[in-house]
Order: C-alpha cells, then sequence, then structure tokens
C-alpha cells in the first residue's frame, strides 16, 4: 500500500466507501455549505474532498474540482459525480506542492490546514490555484482546549481561534475577509463529549441525534447571537489581485 492509500481513513477515522448512516450527517453538511457557498465563485475546487458529499451539494458551476490524496476516495468520486460533465475528481497532494494547471476563482479545505505543520506554506501553495482576487475559504477545528485524542490519532497538529487563522492567512500574503468561530452547540457537545467524556472518537449514534437535534438549534443561534465560541472556525481570504498566476 503506498502513503496515499489510506489517507483518508487516517483522515477522517472512516473508510473509502459510500455511509448511508452511522456517521453521516446530512444537516450539518447543510449548515456548513450555506456558511461557505456565498464565498465561491463560478469555478471551485476542493481540496481533501474524500467522498465528495459536501461537494455534491454545488449545482449549477461552471466548474467544480474534487479532489483527495487517498485514491481510493478519488474513485468514489469519479463514480459520484460521472453523470456531472462540469466536474472533474483528481488526486492532488497538495504536500508534494500539487497546483491546477488552470485556476478556479475559490478554493475550499474543509478540515484540512490543521493536518500540516507549516500552515502558512500550505496557504501560500494553495492560493496558487486561485485566481488573482478568488477566495480561499477554511473551515478548521476551533480552540486548543477542545484538543484531544481524537485529534491525536487523525494527526492534527493544531486547533485554532479566529486569531491564529488570521495569522496563518497573513503570513501566506492573503487579505482577510472573514474568520470567525461558527457551530457553538458543537463545540459545548465536543468538549462534553471528547474531553469531558474522555471519549476517544464521536460515537455514531450521538452524531445522529446532533444532526437531528443541535444542527437546527445552532442554525437559529448563529442568526440571533454573536457567537464567541464554536466547533470550528470559518475563514474567507482573498488572494491578493497583483500575484503571479497562470492564465486560466
Amino acid at each position: 500500500m503506498s502513503a496515499e492509500e489510506g489517507a483518508f481513513a487516517r483522515a477522517t477515522g472512516r473508510t473509502a466507501e459510500r455511509e448511508e448512516g452511522g456517521h453521516d450527517k446530512p444537516r450539518y453538511r447543510r449548515y456548513q455549505f450555506d456558511l461557505i457557498a456565498p464565498h465561491c465563485g463560478r469555478s471551485v475546487l476542493e481540496v481533501g474532498a474524500g467522498l465528495g458529499e459536501f461537494a455534491s451539494q454545488f449545482t449549477g458551476l461552471d466548474r467544480l474540482v474534487v479532489t483527495d490524496v487517498d485514491p481510493d476516495a478519488v474513485k468514489v468520486m469519479k463514480a459520484r459525480f460521472a453523470g456531472r460533465g462540469e466536474v472533474e475528481a483528481a488526486q492532488f497532494d497538495l504536500a508534494c506542492g500539487a497546483s491546477l494547471d488552470r485556476p478556479v476563482e475559490t478554493a475550499i479545505a474543509i478540515n484540512v490546514l490543521e493536518h500540516f505543520e507549516d500552515d502558512a506554506a500550505l496557504l501560500t501553495l494553495l492560493g496558487r490555484s486561485v485566481t488573482p482576487g478568488g477566495t480561499l475559504v477554511l473551515w478548521v477545528p476551533a480552540y486548543q482546549s477542545l484538543y484531544g485524542d481524537f485529534d491525536r490519532k487523525v494527526g492534527h497538529f493544531r486547533r485554532y481561534t479566529p486569531a491564529t487563522l488570521r495569522d496563518a492567512a497573513v503570513r501566506a500574503g492573503l487579505e482577510v475577509e472573514l474568520s470567525r468561530p461558527v457551530n457553538l452547540l458543537g463545540g459545548i457537545a465536543w468538549w462534553a463529549a471528547v474531553r469531558l467524556g474522555k471519549a476517544g472518537s464521536p460515537k455514531a449514534g450521538a452524531v445522529g441525534l446532533y444532526d437531528k437535534v443541535l444542527v437546527p438549534v445552532t442554525r437559529v443561534l448563529d442568526r440571533v447571537l454573536p457567537i464567541p465560541f464554536g466547533q470550528s472556525i470559518l475563514g474567507v481570504f482573498r488572494v491578493p489581485g497583483d500575484r503571479g498566476h497562470a492564465a486560466s
């Protein structure tokens, strides 16, 4: 087995197979999408796309590039998107310096940045696949106080605050548009289950209950309250307009 094979499983605690239940979180995925999609252009790259569940929510784009370092995950995505001509599925390893020949308007990385020790260098590299003036949209685990055995098991170097995520982006030469906590109730539930409860990983039953009950409440709280804490940080950063890129 190559170093790339099994990367999806190591990073997520899942296998590169479709999951119809168990750890499936359709409401949470839609919650993520509704926060991320408004910051995306007409052409989108998702790195670390896994099995393509998040990316499958995009419709009407000119171009959608879904990638993962794990060839088994890419195989699943090629089957998932076989009938969609605007979608390209490919193996893509940022750790080896990969970048797109034709840059996109937006690059998305969901729970990816924390797997890299030099996060600013990773963002600099990812920016090369984005057109000048385009955006990088990041979703990363939040707050070191929530760091536990699960983080260690899946290879997280750190969890972020809005300030530390902004700092990584600035060091990469990006312009900061947004960096804020999201998913307040998820953060509290994560602390209770993984830190206080000493759980090594989220349990399937708890994940299902969270998706059905807490995610709808979280949506309401996001609309009516300033969120001071959360399970994740949402960051939106812009590639400077004068940065050199290959022609798209």
